[in-house]
């Protein structure tokens, strides 16, 4: 690996944000693939329905990476709100993505601590949190509505990377439900989805209904 590669590694705004903006694409791209007659569907997370799905994806990757950003709590207007409601909430997602990725384009941004109400944590390891979230969730929907995503074998080796180390924690608070072993040959971000509990063969058809 090059000094100058390395460097961009051990930069977090350098290494990470690229793939936050590529994986907002891709967000906004999964977003605007529902159909409204799919909120209803089962998702492949246990008592969660697309729209409760969509909803909790919305709040945290975009609404919650601008006030992470921003040092800001989020009101608790938006944490009981049922964007799904707007017609046009696709549309509206991808505006706030803009705006939360906009907020985190700045180095400065990337320092220090992030306060969550009950503790604290490097604003670095937040924003690649968020960036798993909206991949993770974003095939959760994907899946969920009869579409693919995709992502970079760089935005998916950081969210493998952001699974390793966080997977434990997630676990604890039910976030993660117990990995599922993958062949050999798995692509990266199929080993992400495994260690999360999520199976990345299970197609469509085989939802519970």
């Amino acid at each position: 690996m090059s000094d100058e590669h390395q460097n961009d590694r051990n930069n977090p705004y350098k290494h990470v944000h690229p793939y936050m903006v590529e994986c907002a694409a891709e967000a906004a791209r999964v977003a605007r693939g529902v159909e409204a007659g799919q909120l209803s569907a089962p998702t492949h997370c246990p008592r969660w329905d697309v729209r409760a799905m969509v909803n909790h994806w919305v709040l945290y990757t975009s609404h919650g990476l601008e006030h992470r950003a921003l040092r800001k709590p989020l009101p608790e207007e938006l944490t009981t709100r049922d964007f799904t409601a707007d017609p046009d909430w696709a549309r509206a997602y991808a505006d706030q993505l803009d705006r939360a990725v906009a907020a985190w384009d700045d180095p400065a941004v990337w320092e220090g601590e992030v306060d969550l109400g009950g503790g604290t944590m490097p604003a670095a390891d937040i924003a690649g949190m968020i960036v798993k979230e909206m991949a993770v969730h974003g095939w959760d929907v994907a899946t969920a509505t009869g579409q693919e995503i995709r992502f970079s074998e760089g935005a998916a080796r950081l969210v493998l990377d952001v699974v390793e180390t966080h997977a434990e924690l997630y676990r604890e608070y039910d976030g993660f439900a117990d990995p599922v072993s993958m062949p050999e040959g798995a692509s990266v971000f199929e080993r992400a989805l495994a260690l999360s509990g999520r199976d990345p063969r299970i197609a469509r058809t085989s939802l519970p209904r």
